[in-house]
């Protein structure tokens, strides 16, 4: 796709987004100061956007994590699934989850890491179910979902998040702007929204949130036995396509 041109053959958008770049300048002073001016004004604005959901969603990520080392606990496994720049926030989801830099390794999966299973499911059927799909064969009851979308409308994540609570998963969203198609959802168990018209902003506090929500669920897991005294299953079901090195 070609993007639309201006007069002077560049791309608009780009123009519109970094106007300093483009604008006539008598020496290099003034774009420097400009660049110095935007990046200031977008690292005030991810503060302030991350001081706010500190305080609005503090007592809903301490609740979703208690929920989640409950089935960690209990042997369940961890599904996280996006698209674009959200595809890439799925797969550190599971990461930081499965791979710590600290505290207990826990199963998580992307579920767009297969490309095999993707493109079949996208060539074959649609799209729209390429998550969905792979909930149904490989997750079960005591499983937990994490679908990722910065408009809150993507329908491929949308359906994964249906078909993970049809089958008993606890669901987690992560959505921008003013959570879209996923804030009316009853299927979601824990909604966070950011608030921004930023892509940008949004996927950076995004980050923030799902990192603060894996810190909260290792301290609820050293905190307590959120099994209330039942035995934990310390060798939880593996993913049909788990290839975990090996512990050296």
């Amino acid at each position: 796709m070609k993007l639309p041109q201006n007069g002077s053959g560049r791309p608009r958008s780009i123009e519109s987004l970094y106007p300093f770049l483009f604008a006539p300048q008598e020496d290099g002073g003034g774009v420097t100061e400009e660049v110095r001016r935007s990046t200031r004004e977008k690292a005030l604005e991810i503060v302030a956007i991350r001081d706010r959901l500190a305080v609005g969603l503090e007592t809903r990520l301490t609740e979703c994590a208690r929920a989640l080392a409950l089935r960690f606990a209990k042997g369940g496994r961890l599904f996280a699934f996006g698209n674009g720049g959200s595809a890439s926030d799925a797969q550190s989801v599971a990461r930081v989850f499965l791979d710590p830099s600290a505290g207990q390794p826990l199963p998580a999966y992307a579920l767009t890491n297969d490309t095999g299973v993707v493109t079949a499911l996208s060539n074959d059927i649609g799209f729209e179910v390429v998550f969905a799909r792979q909930v149904a064969a490989f997750a079960g009851q005591g499983d937990m979902a994490v679908g990722l979308s910065t408009s809150g409308n993507s329908e491929n994540v949308v359906r994964a998040l249906d078909e993970a609570a049809r089958r008993g998963l606890l669901t987690v969203g992560f959505a921008g702007y003013t959570g879209g198609r996923m804030a009316e959802m009853d299927s979601i168990s824990y909604l966070f929204v950011v608030p921004s018209l930023s892509v940008h902003r949004i996927q950076e506090a995004q980050t923030t949130l799902y990192h603060v929500l894996w810190e909260l669920t290792q301290q609820a897991l050293t905190e307590s036995n959120p099994g209330d005294g039942e035995q934990t299953d310390r060798h939880p079901r593996a993913h049909p396509g788990d290839q975990r090195r090996p512990q050296l």
